[in-house]
């Protein structure tokens, strides 16, 4: 067994151990990171949300509100607009899912599930939480799920929320007169909800797992080639001339070069030793010649 098979031996088996601590390690942070971003970006998209709602109340609807008395625009409403508009995001947020889940809405479509309706009465039950987020299990598979309280901040909202009697009768007609009324001024009414299943957050760990131990392994293979031609310059190429040199001495030619000595490391003194002993060998020869 040869001294470089035994030097790649012992790097590989360090390389294999560093390679199976490192994925234990790092799976585990990377998937808390991917779930963190996951749960940044739909943080940002309820922001994005608040602020359609915020745009569609004080400026577009004022735009339109003479037009209302002849046909009612769903765009003119907050959570519509502002549903519509997050469906319209790029093919990154394809997988992600917003809802205004209301207990009481206007339109049916934000009707609130039992699961959404349990987060409602959370934030209506206390007005100090700002956020709520978990994992849920849906039928196709592990959902995470990040909430907001809709809260009733605008005066305005509550022309068309109020009774029925206040609101526009285009409105009437076109959802009824029995839900969506009711409502009071800073009254958490709902809950936007953005869902996203676990296979993104998983799917984006295991993206930045590969590439994080492919960039190991590479780092790897180029250490592994360095410290071979390092090893075979410094210490096996300089042993095997020496070997080569004591072969043909044990046989008496003593017409080979001496050894170059290059370095003051351990490999330079040995080169010095090796001349010495072989100037040493040479002299005793002669003289039992004689």
């Amino acid at each position: 067994m040869g001294l470089r098979f035994r030097f790649n031996l012992a790097l590989t088996a360090i390389f294999a151990i560093g390679l199976g601590a490192s994925a234990y390690l790092s799976y585990g942070l990377l998937r808390d990171n991917a779930r963190d971003e996951v749960v940044r970006s739909a943080e940002f998209m309820i922001r994005t949300a608040r602020a359609i709602r915020t745009y569609t109340v004080e400026q577009v609807r004022p735009k339109i509100k003479h037009h209302m008395q002849r046909t009612f625009l769903p765009q003119s409403v907050p959570a519509y607009a502002a549903t519509e508009t997050l469906a319209l995001l790029p093919d990154r947020y394809h997988e992600y899912a917003y809802k205004e889940a209301t207990l009481n809405p206007t339109n049916p479509r934000d009707r609130a599930s039992d699961w959404e309706a349990d987060l409602v009465r959370a934030f209506k039950s206390d007005k100090t939480l700002k956020t709520l987020n978990g994992v849920r299990q849906t039928p196709n598979g592990p959902s995470l799920y990040i909430a907001s309280p809709l809260r009733i901040s605008n005066e305005a909202c509550l022309t068309c929320h109020s009774t029925p009697a206040r609101a526009p009768p285009t409105m009437i007609a076109l959802y009824g007169d029995s839900n969506g009324f009711g409502w009071k001024l800073n009254e958490v009414v709902g809950a936007q909800v953005v869902s996203v299943p676990m296979s993104v957050a998983v799917a984006n760990a295991n993206r930045a797992f590969v590439t994080f131990m492919a960039s190991i392994c590479v780092v790897f293979l180029v250490l592994y080639v360095v410290l071979n031609l390092m090893l075979s310059r410094i210490i096996v190429k300089p042993i095997a001339d020496m070997s080569r040199a004591a072969d043909e001495i044990s046989t008496g030619n003593f017409d080979i070069p001496e050894f170059q000595e290059k370095g003051k490391d351990e490999i330079g003194r040995l080169g010095v030793s090796f001349n010495r002993m072989r100037r040493s060998l040479e002299q005793a020869i002669k003289m039992i010649e004689k």
